[in-house]
């Protein structure tokens, strides 16, 4: 673990993992103060997955794990609610939690190591694999994906769980293994709940 931060978290029935983006449309009182006080003091927010609780009314309750939201842009909809886009950042595992008087839940967080620049190892080969495949059916930002990226366990690891059709508790697994090659592990464990055809198409 490395040093220990205050950190304002947004609970959401969605698991943001590092490098990865998310919209998010903000409307209550207590996210719109979250963002704008963010905004004054350069600083981020975590993102949680809601453990008990909704997203709005009374403050839910969150995973103790989560990642540091970074705003890469933001505009205004059609119906005047604040939309985000976010960028997953640094993982980080909650200490403790209090809730302001304005519902807004702060917590004292401990920030994870970040991931080594490890190397695909021969037995996870066929996840770099399935990873480029979907790549190539899904395009988007990764389209451009290179060798070099499909080599990193991490990166693998991330996208995988990001692209494949996860629930939100396996990512939550996810985020919380600190080390990249037994996220691959387990991923390797999963792939079969998936019918994916990796053997005859890969």
């Amino acid at each position: 673990m490395m040093q220990s931060s205050n950190l304002a978290l947004f609970p959401l029935h969605a698991v943001l993992l590092p490098g990865a983006a998310l919209g998010l449309r903000v409307f209550e009182p207590r996210y719109l103060d979250l963002v704008r006080e963010c905004g004054r003091n350069g600083s981020n927010f975590g993102v949680c997955l809601i453990l008990e609780g909704e997203e709005v009314g009374a403050p839910a309750t969150p995973a103790a794990w989560g990642v540091e939201a970074v705003v890469e842009d933001f505009d205004v909809g059609a119906d005047g609610v604040l939309v985000l886009r976010l960028r997953g950042a640094r993982r980080f595992h909650v200490v403790a939690t209090h809730v302001r008087d304005n519902g807004q839940v702060m917590a004292e967080v401990e920030w994870c190591e970040r991931d080594s620049d490890d190397e695909l190892q021969p037995e996870h080969g066929l996840l770099g694999t399935l990873l480029e495949h979907i790549l190539e059916q899904v395009g988007g930002e990764y389209a451009a994906a290179g060798p070099a990226q499909l080599d990193q366990a991490a990166w693998v690891g991330w996208r995988l769980a990001e692209l494949l059709p996860l629930r939100e508790t396996q990512r939550l697994q996810l985020l919380q293994e600190s080390d990249p090659r037994e996220r691959l592990n387990r991923l390797l464990e999963w792939i079969p709940e998936f019918d994916v055809p990796i053997e005859e198409d890969l």
